[in-house]
């Protein structure tokens, strides 16, 4: 294991993906760490990508060569556009993917992707040398170096979870919090804080008397949110 990269990316949501691919394709010998390899780019919330203004966003990285309208197109269970009763400007793209299937996707681009590797492990803090951040250092104690560190850690950072009235300590559900990085960032005088992801809640599929329901089936057309990639939607589509 060689211990020395030109980038490391800590956080392997969509953001560390589309980071790290970037910086291998671009020539910078890339370390990927995320805490569960068998959760890269983990759908949390709704398993969809686009829609209103986020759609017009996953289109541009798109047009930077990025591989999330790809992943999207590729394990699409059924699209839409959005606003179409608007002029084109205001089109969204919105598709609602098969969640292990986008996992399993963006993982396979992940490790054939020269230049970029993994590590599977829990980054506690920074290594900083004369104000300069020179690599990180993990929960396994191992230390990590690199020209350029860059942190997309998202809701695991310090995370909170609430449901209801009670707090608990954790990225996802099930899924422990990191410490570390957010308490030294904040020793050094940088403001942290927190966003707000309120998820959905999950509603047995049997609980449900679907023939009260109004049936909306998705688009197969030509439409898709990457430029780049015209296979067929692979998957099948449901309403």
């Amino acid at each position: 294991m060689n211990f020395n990269y030109d980038v490391i990316v800590v956080g392997a949501g969509h953001a560390g993906c589309e980071a790290a691919c970037a910086a291998a394709n671009m020539g910078s010998r890339t370390l990927l760490i995320t805490m569960d390899m068998n959760k890269i780019a983990q759908m949390s919330c709704n398993p969809a990508v686009g829609g209103i203004a986020k759609g017009q966003i996953v289109r541009e990285i798109d047009a930077l060569g990025g591989q999330m309208g790809i992943v999207t197109d590729k394990t699409a269970i059924q699209f839409r556009m959005l606003n179409k009763s608007k002029g084109p400007a205001m089109w969204s793209p919105r598709a609602q993917s098969d969640r292990q299937k986008f996992i399993e996707t963006w993982r396979s681009i992940i490790e054939n992707t020269d230049n970029l590797y993994m590590w599977q492990d829990t980054v506690k803090e920074l290594i900083i040398e004369n104000n300069t951040v020179k690599g990180v250092r993990t929960t396994m104690n191992v230390s990590i170096y690199a020209t350029c560190v860059i942190l997309t850690a998202g809701t695991f950072m310090n995370g909170l979870m609430h449901i209801g009235r009670t707090q608990i300590q954790g990225g996802r559900i099930s899924e422990p919090a990191s410490f570390g990085i957010t308490e030294q960032l904040s020793q050094m005088g940088i403001v942290v804080g927190r966003m707000k992801t309120g998820k959905p809640v999950r509603i047995d599929g049997l609980s449900i008397d679907f023939s009260k329901n109004i049936k909306k089936e998705g688009e197969n057309e030509f439409h898709k949110l990457s430029y780049l990639d015209f296979i067929p939607r692979p998957l099948q589509q449901q309403p």
